[in-house]
């Protein structure tokens, strides 16, 4: 593996993923890692971004800085969704390339693959079938990204790769009550019920439906191995025109099991109730990460411990999700 170092620019850094990536180099001892926030720099600014890049010089970009949001988010805010994650997307990919950044690594989604993907799903479903209605604007923008790494490497010889991660959890996540993912929303719930003596947690749909997880300090551990993999090395693993690699854990469990482990974690010791009257989406989302694998990492974070660690982040930051 190629060695990580040089002037690393993390763009969303304050975000679930990006600030697992700042930790995970930091524990590697990369000691020149530039961050901005929002106020500092609006990646959906062009004119900002060239500015910033032109004045800068880095040796690699992670790309972690992206609206992201559960169903009900990207059913409410479609526009926006699109809208924004293909601004910055472009801007900092289009700006890097300008500036001479020959490394550059893009955060995607497990949402590009269609709805209906064989299962697991491996990087050649993409752009095979129709995608989930419920968040194809962020796919779609996700894609883009794909395939503007893809392109300014076919042109200009760069070196700009992306990864796609199964659903996420871990430090940092996002806790509202209406916008949030999977288990950040059950965690809460569960909480909530402790605290409040409640007898029961009803939780959405049958149970039945299988997810994948991955705790976010694995896919920044994942995503620093991919970064450091010599470019002939990830060009033997992959193709100009479907270049991009699964994240997951390889491994699946029930909305059930899942809620049976939240319950421990938390101390719940109630009933839980599922609601089939309430959609239970897709059946099964599992990747395919024999790819990955077959360049040198796997997870490492088991579903239980990695539940711990992110009930123990909320536990200390509840200031952050009253109200």
């Amino acid at each position: 593996m190629a060695k990580v170092d040089g002037r690393v620019f993390v763009a969303g850094h304050r975000g679930m993923v990006g600030s697992a990536i700042v930790r995970r180099l930091e524990a590697m001892g990369v000691t020149n890692i530039v961050t901005r926030t929002h106020d500092e720099l609006d990646l959906m600014r062009q004119s900002d971004t060239e500015t910033f890049f032109r004045d800068q010089s880095f040796d690699a970009i992670y790309v972690a800085a992206a609206k992201v949001g559960g169903i009900h988010a990207n059913n409410t805010y479609p526009a926006e969704f699109i809208y924004e994650n293909l601004l910055v997307q472009c801007n900092v990919i289009h700006c890097a390339h300008v500036a001479g950044v020959q490394k550059l690594l893009l955060l995607g989604s497990s949402c590009i693959y269609p709805r209906n993907a064989v299962q697991p799903m491996k990087e050649e479903a993409l752009l095979t079938g129709a995608l989930e209605p419920t968040n194809e604007p962020y796919a779609v923008a996700k894609i883009a990204g794909i395939k503007l790494c893809e392109s300014y490497n076919r042109q200009y010889g760069r070196d700009y790769r992306s990864v796609m991660p199964t659903n996420l959890y871990g430090p940092n996540d996002n806790y509202h009550p209406e916008n949030s993912h999977v288990i950040p929303a059950l965690l809460r719930r569960f909480h909530e019920a402790v605290q409040s003596r409640a007898d029961e947690v009803v939780i959405w749909g049958s149970g039945k439906p299988m997810r994948e997880f991955l705790h976010v300090d694995d896919m920044a551990a994942a995503c620093v191995h991919v970064m450091g993999l010599s470019q002939q090395t990830y060009a033997e693993h992959t193709q100009p025109m479907l270049s991009h690699i699964n994240v997951g854990t390889g491994v699946d469990c029930s909305i059930r099991e899942l809620a049976e482990t939240l319950a421990r974690v938390t101390g719940f010791t109630g009933e839980l109730v599922f609601d089939s009257s309430k959609p239970d989406g897709t059946s099964r989302k599992l990747m395919d990460v024999s790819r990955l694998q077959s360049l040198g990492w796997k997870s490492s974070i088991g579903l239980e411990d990695g539940l711990r660690d992110a009930y123990a982040w909320f536990l200390g930051n509840q200031d952050r999700f009253r109200g």
